[in-house]
């Protein structure tokens, strides 16, 4: 039944695309300049009707070449402009179907030439029927660090110490790389990629339906940026920091007139230094005991990246793309947990010293065809994309008890083995039906399959023994199966987008021991509703609506994890299921000459809401997933950009919510509403002799559940650049974390215990960057990666 849904769906699409052909007349040509015959790319190109109506609209491609085509009957006229040259119209008869033009000549508009010098820059927000965009700028934090880091400042977005991504407080987002899920967001690979490749950011909380349902917060889409000049040309960007933090990143690019060759190679040898302090409570049996910890941590990581691929385009309409990506990182940690227990007065004291070696590779081969068609905007894409890495991780732990005796206790090892293969299908077609309406409808297949292998031992004499029952092997198996049929539609200044998805999902959990054997399979419907009204040229309304799944993470659905620490463990939920969300939005873009303001309300009810649960089991702590009954959240966001001057620019963002949740797991009630708030300051000021300076803070209020309590989080991020050498080179130092203000303070309770940790993951990091640029002016990057289906 479920596969006939999926095949049902797909049967409408293509039989509403079938009967939308209308017979078309069409017509086409070059255009070129009267007095050099050199052709003017993108002129716009108009066709009207014999009252001037305006009937389809477009563009010629970069060799100045044009299709057009329209339904209308009857005598037409094309008109023809390019800024700075005279408009030209042609007229055709109404018995005229199809023609070519020939070469179309422009004139030179002398006056315009003479007179006017116009320097346009994209808008740095805007907002469109089913997303938000902001536009990566020059500023020296997005051109120093890592996209991890230029995630950090972009509007809505915050990031977790470790790489952990979150949309408005929410972490169920999805990342994207140009509109598809890539190796680049898997793992640390953002680390790896430099900010300043990144062209604009897309937000987007509310997809429609052409995207995958993932993601209850929503999908943040990083758009790369493509290189667009013939011959050579690349970028060379070194990097040298405190702590240890150096990189090369090497990018060259190669284009000609049917081939595009594009490379980038990452080096990155990193430290980072760590503190961890831990306060627990214990009352048993009306007897109270209490443990004061401290974790030293030093980390060390080594990455590799390589990327790349060629473009062929063997004809303006026929465009193939071939890559491969590898990142592989080799990662060596040391870690010192100090643990001193006492009642009244100090008990006893233990050190343990741990020690360990990971090594991760991710590879990802991707295919893309795009197949242009004649008709304007019409377009077919094939994606093809297979992923698969493998991972070895290995702890040596040694233990001793240093007070009230001095005392060896057994040495620990572990080891963790992962192994995945991923392979994903889709294709996706647009088809406009007039010059207002467009019906998008597409396919997708992807099956994944991960093996990881648990083993924790401890030394008996001259042998190992198991710990806790820890070995075994999980195997996780994951089809799903999607259709999509969208519908979008322009009446005067208000626009509207219809679309329905339908996903099938088989999930397979097994273990070497058969102790899990979970199996699910479940088809839904994911409806969208995107709306939108200009109330003028500077200001825009938008409504949106849409429902959206989110599946557990792998390391929440594993049963085992490290036991570095002697005195709690995370274990993961086999047994947990994903939660639904329904999202509502209304958001207004106003802008105000050098003032642009975006508020926004939001609205969201989740089921089944996973959330941690901390219980204490044989002396020690554990936090699992679960899923709970419910979760309401809503509130308001507001994001102003203010340029009162060419040199300066400011910012601020300010999202208040209030969420309530309910629920009840073993002998712990959910039940709890609370409110919260971020912001974030940001400025950029530009001195003489292209000096840059500028600042950021960032502010997290507290939040709050059933179980735990975080304290307000801040953290301020400067940094000050120079471009020299007719912008082909740039220098830049930059601090994050300054003065070491970022740390995490949690109060956990539970039955009969409490536990406070104040945790600092990274100290402050001193950076110095240096970007040279072949063939390239500041602020053009290297191809990086084929934008496909969802450009």
């Amino acid at each position: 039944m479920k596969h006939i849904a999926i095949t049902f769906t797909l049967f409408i699409c293509f039989w509403l695309n079938s009967t939308a052909q209308l017979k078309e007349r069409s017509f086409s040509g070059h255009v070129k300049e009267k007095t050099t015959n050199a052709a003017i790319p993108f002129a716009s190109v108009t066709i009207l009707n014999e009252a001037g109506k305006v009937l389809v609209s477009g563009m010629a491609d970069d060799k100045g070449k044009f299709t057009l085509g329209t339904t209308q009957q009857g005598k037409l006229s094309i008109e023809f402009s390019f800024m700075a040259y005279h408009k030209v119209s042609v007229t055709i008869e109404a018995d005229k179907n199809k023609a070519d033009l020939g070469t179309v000549l422009m004139e030179p508009d002398t006056r315009v030439l003479n007179e006017v010098s116009v320097t346009a820059e994209k808008a740095a927000v805007s907002l469109k029927l089913d997303k938000k965009v902001f536009e990566v700028g020059k500023d020296i934090l997005s051109q120093s660090g890592s996209v991890t880091e230029l995630l950090a400042g972009v509007p809505s977005v915050s990031v977790a110490p470790g790489g952990g991504i979150s949309l408005r407080g929410n972490s169920s987002v999805l990342v994207l790389i140009n509109g598809r899920r890539s190796g680049l967001t898997a793992g640390t690979a953002l680390e790896q990629l430099p900010a300043d490749q990144v062209e604009r950011v897309e937000v987007i909380a509310n997809p429609s339906a052409q995207y995958d349902a993932s993601g209850s917060a929503g999908i943040i889409n990083i758009v790369l940026k493509r290189n667009k000049k013939s011959g050579f040309n690349g970028q060379l960007r070194l990097v040298g920091g405190i702590p240890n933090d150096s990189r090369i990143s090497p990018s060259l690019n190669y284009k000609s007139n049917k081939l595009n060759l594009f490379s980038t190679v990452g080096l990155r040898f990193s430290d980072y230094v760590g503190l961890y302090k831990t306060n627990q409570k214990v009352n048993q049996n009306g007897f109270n005991s209490m443990l004061n910890q401290r974790q030293d941590e030093n980390r060390h990581d080594d990455g590799r990246l390589v990327y790349f691929g060629a473009d062929y385009q063997p004809d303006s309409l026929n465009t193939i793309t071939i890559a491969y990506l590898r990142n592989a990182t080799k990662d060596h940690d040391k870690t010192t947990l100090a643990y001193n227990y006492f009642s009244s007065v100090p008990d006893s004291a233990l050190v343990r010293s741990g020690e360990s070696w990971e090594n991760r590779n991710y590879n990802q081969i991707e295919f893309n065809y795009t197949r242009l068609f004649k008709k304007p905007g019409k377009k077919l894409t094939v994606d093809m994309q297979y992923d698969f890495w493998n991972s070895a991780k290995n702890w040596n732990l040694a233990t001793s008890k240093i007070s009230p005796s001095v005392e060896q206790r057994p040495e620990i090892s572990t080891s963790n083995n992962g192994s995945s293969r991923d392979f994903a299908a889709q294709s996706d077609m647009v088809t406009p039906l007039n010059n207002k309406a467009t019906l998008t409808y597409g396919i997708k297949a992807e099956n994944r399959r991960v093996n990881s292998d648990f083993l924790a031992e401890g030394r008996t004499g001259d042998g190992w023994t198991v710990i806790d029952n820890i070995d075994n092997g999980v195997g996780y198996n994951e089809f799903i199966g999607s259709a999509y049929l969208q519908f979008n539609s322009k009446i005067s200044h208000f626009s509207y987008q219809l679309g329905l998805r339908s996903e099938y999902t088989e999930v397979r959990i097994d273990d070497r021991r058969d102790v899990y054997d979970s199996k699910k399979d479940y088809l839904k419907l994911f409806p969208t509703l995107h709306l939108g009204y200009e109330m003028s040229k500077s200001t825009s309304l938008q409504f949106s609506y849409s429902r959206r799944i989110n599946r557990p993470a792998l390391n929440n659905l594993y049963p085992f994890n490290e036991i570095t620490d002697y005195n709690s463990r995370y274990a993961g939920n086999p047994g947990l299921n994903p939660s639904y969300a329904n999202v509502f939005e209304l958001g207004l873009l106003k802008r105000m000459g050098t003032l642009i303001i975006n508020p926004s309300l939001y609205y969201q009810h989740n089921t089944g809401v996973m959330i941690d649960y901390n219980y204490r089991e044989n002396g020690l702590f554990i936090s699992m997933p679960i899923n709970i009954k419910q979760e309401e959240r809503s509130g308001a966001e507001l994001s102003v950009l203010y340029n009162p001057y060419k040199w300066l620019q400011m910012n601020m963002e300010l999202n208040v919510y209030h969420f309530s949740q309910a629920g009840v797991y073993a002998s712990q009630d959910f039940a709890f509403s609370g409110n919260t708030y971020t912001s974030r300051l940001g400025t950029q000021v530009k001195l003489p002799n292209k000096f840059s300076v500028q600042a950021r803070y960032n502010f997290t209020g507290a939040v709050n559940n059933a179980q735990s309590s975080m304290k307000a989080i801040h953290s301020i991020d400067a940094g000050v650049g120079q471009n020299f050498l007719k912008d082909k080179a740039s220098l830049l130092f930059d601090v994050s974390n300054l003065f070491n203000l970022r740390k995490f303070s949690t109060t956990t309770t539970g039955q009969g215990f409490s536990i406070t940790q104040v945790n600092s993951p990274n100290a402050a990091r001193y950076r110095l960057t240096f970007v040279y640029r072949l063939n390239l002016s500041d602020g053009q990057g290297v191809r990086q990666a084929k934008s496909g289906n969802r450009s």
